[in-house]
């Protein structure tokens, strides 16, 4: 038997975290709609197949400008010769906010000289980056989510 018999799957295949990649599907949905476990599997699939698809067009348009390195402006390029221009603007903006996002990470670093987050900053941080995420898929417009008593650290209000 071939090992691509498999359903598509080798051993040099890369994949995704499906726990993640599950709360991001279920965070574009409504909340009342449920979805199946082999549409979920189906659905990261497909983000695997589309990175692959990127990664080596990304690849060809690195090969053709005799670079060595895929540059951001090469995965850009390939969107647009795979015929996903449409998207180039948004992606190009999540590129810009990332590296702002990064820039302030470093500079962070370097000033706290190795200082620790608590946990509980921690999931506050990743919570509000969540969001971030969440309002840029969603063309700006932030997705309230539910709230959680036993996380939520702020005051009542009187």
């Amino acid at each position: 038997m071939d090992p691509m018999d498999i359903v598509g799957k080798s051993k040099e295949d890369a994949s995704l975290p499906k726990a993640t990649m599950t709360k991001i599907i279920k965070e574009m949905l409504p909340p009342d709609v449920r979805v199946a476990r082999d549409a979920q599997d189906l659905l990261i699939e497909c983000c695997v197949e589309f990175i692959n698809l990127v990664s080596s067009e990304s690849n060809d348009v690195c090969n053709k400008e005799d670079k060595r390195t895929i540059a951001p402006e090469h995965v850009l390029k390939a969107l647009q010769v795979l015929g996903f221009g449409e998207y180039i603007e948004e992606v190009y903006a999540a590129y810009e906010q990332h590296k702002y996002e990064t820039m302030d990470t470093q500079r962070s670093v370097k000033w706290n000289s190795g200082a620790q987050m608590t946990e509980e900053e921690a999931a506050a941080e990743q919570q509000r980056m969540f969001a971030e995420a969440r309002a840029r898929m969603n063309g700006g417009v932030s997705v309230p989510q539910p709230e959680h008593p036993e996380t939520d650290q702020r005051s009542p209000q009187s």
